[in-house]
């Protein structure tokens, strides 16, 4: 049976959430494939021959560790992505970008993940703060027609990349698999599993890292 171990991430380095640390968790899965929210172009043919001629490694944060935890063990890289985020996510922030009091709530939620990294990120407290600021962004829209798009697109989002990876798996064989997610997406993610088991008729040996 496929067994994939779900990994919230961020996508930038900031203190402990950094490609050593998350490195040294995939050391510890061994993962036979690792999937990853991003898209084929993100990781081009050129960087991956620039980091295997002269070690030079990628910024993004999940791409620098796939590189460190590659230079121990075999693994295959899948990019799950089929397009960016949505404009209408843009163009939300841009409206929130002057609330104070949601500010505050990004500021202490970046300050925790700094100081206590991946551990934080894929815990029930991370996703704990995760809804209260969803639920603070919904009251301060007014859960105006511009927050229920950027809630259909993004759920058009993680749908596909959910969708690529059980083709990925319908199609390959493999025993350990890793899907690195930015942590936004975890308790969504973690809700569509069974719907996706069902739906694709593929049933897949989810872990939640973390729990």
């Amino acid at each position: 049976m496929h067994t994939i171990t779900l990994v919230s991430t961020i996508h930038r380095e900031l203190g402990k959430c950094n490609p050593s640390e998350l490195s040294t968790i995939l050391e510890k899965l061994k993962p036979e494939v690792i999937f990853l929210e991003a898209l084929p172009s993100t990781y081009s043919n050129y960087q991956q021959s620039i980091f295997h001629s002269f070690e030079v490694y990628h910024e993004k944060l999940e791409l620098a560790a796939i590189q460190k935890f590659s230079e121990r063990f075999p693994v295959e890289y899948v990019p799950v992505l089929e397009n960016e985020l949505p404009n209408s996510l843009d163009k939300k922030l841009h409206k929130l970008s002057g609330f104070v009091q949601l500010q505050r709530l990004l500021d202490d939620h970046n300050s925790i993940f700094k100081e206590r990294g991946f551990d934080y990120l894929n815990s029930e407290e991370c996703s704990d703060q995760i809804e209260e600021m969803r639920e603070l962004e919904r009251h301060l829209l007014n859960d105006n027609d511009l927050e229920k798009l950027v809630r259909q697109e993004i759920d058009i989002y993680e749908n596909s990349m959910m969708k690529n990876i059980y083709e990925y798996c319908r199609k390959n064989r493999f025993s350990k698999a890793v899907f690195m997610c930015g942590v936004a997406h975890r308790k969504s993610i973690i809700s569509k599993i069974q719907e996706f088991n069902t739906k694709r008729k593929l049933n897949l040996n989810w872990k939640i890292y973390g729990t």
